[in-house]
């Protein structure tokens, strides 16, 4: 890792309302990553160590894993949901009890893109339905051990502070709501990684799934109108992207609510990993976010 990227980080963090980051770069030709990690008061980790919430990472870990591995289980409803044009509304607060019979209430029809939790649990239950098999036995086949559900958190794991609910700090739980009240392996949220254990997974995918081949060959037919690509966000304007200037209309990857993101270009077989705990004190000002987000990703498509 240069470092002129860790420097730039340490400058980025010291003007964010949250204190954690990690950063890795994916080189998967010869399948190896590196990265760094900053916690609390610019501590420069020797051993990155923060399991962060992966927030909306978890649908393209989970639900696009699945479509990559097992495209068999994939049907044109399915697929609709995958891509969030299925015509479901962006989310809402869900039942503990009840949540299933929400989601499979709507209708399924190809409508606009509109981004959507309830479009990504619906998936989920679809493949479900189809395969006989629970989303986790499908989708975890190339899980690295430091990639985990957030209800199984190692003993000892630690996690940043991700904001306030029920008037206690969101620490080592999930801060999507739904996802907790539902307390269950789901598809729109609920995973937890180191930056080691998220390098080491989307190397794992790469090598059992032939993603970045797959993506490429997805590519080649796809309209860049449409914003989704067998579940994965891609890069549709390179010059004011969050994916960071030198990004392609061909990269691709996944953004999270909690401040993640992955992306991945795959004629360069590089990728970019960057995790941070955003909510930690309010989530409404993102202004800072993205402009880190834009520059670490400008320096490591740099590299």
């Amino acid at each position: 890792m240069k470092n002129q990227l860790l420097d730039s980080a340490l400058s980025l963090l010291e003007d964010q309302h949250f204190d954690s980051l990690a950063v890795g770069v994916i080189d998967f030709k010869n399948q190896k990553f590196e990265n760094f990690e900053i916690s609390a008061t610019n501590v420069v980790s020797e051993k990155p160590y923060l399991y962060f919430d992966l927030a909306s990472l978890t649908k393209a870990l989970t639900n696009s894993a699945v479509r990559l591995k097992s495209p068999e289980v994939f049907d044109e409803k399915s697929n609709l949901l995958l891509n969030h044009t299925a015509g479901l509304p962006s989310g809402g607060l869900l039942s503990k009890k009840t949540w299933r019979e929400e989601i499979l209430s709507y209708d399924v029809k190809l409508s606009p893109t509109l981004y959507s939790d309830y479009s990504s649990l619906r998936c989920m239950l679809e493949i479900e339905k189809k395969s006989g098999k629970k989303l986790k036995e499908l989708c975890s086949y190339y899980f690295d051990p430091e990639l985990v559900h957030w209800m199984e958190l190692p003993e000892n794991a630690f996690s940043p502070e991700y904001g306030i609910r029920n008037k206690q700090i969101i620490s080592g739980q999930v801060h999507d709501n739904n996802c907790f009240n539902i307390a269950e392996f789901v598809s729109h949220a609920g995973l937890f990684a180191t930056i080691d254990g998220l390098c080491r997974s989307l190397i794992n995918l790469n090598q059992k799934a032939s993603m970045n081949e797959q993506m490429l060959n997805a590519f080649k037919t796809h309209k860049n109108e449409d914003r989704f690509v067998m579940g994965f966000d891609h890069v549709m304007d390179p010059e004011n992207t969050l994916a960071g200037k030198g990004a392609t209309t061909k990269t691709f990857g996944h953004l999270g609510f909690t401040g993640t993101s992955f992306w991945i270009n795959p004629e360069t077989n590089i990728g970019a990993v960057i995790l941070t705990n955003a909510t930690q004190t309010y989530w409404y000002e993102r202004s800072g976010l993205t402009k880190l987000r834009k520059a670490l990703g400008a320096a490591i498509w740099r590299m």
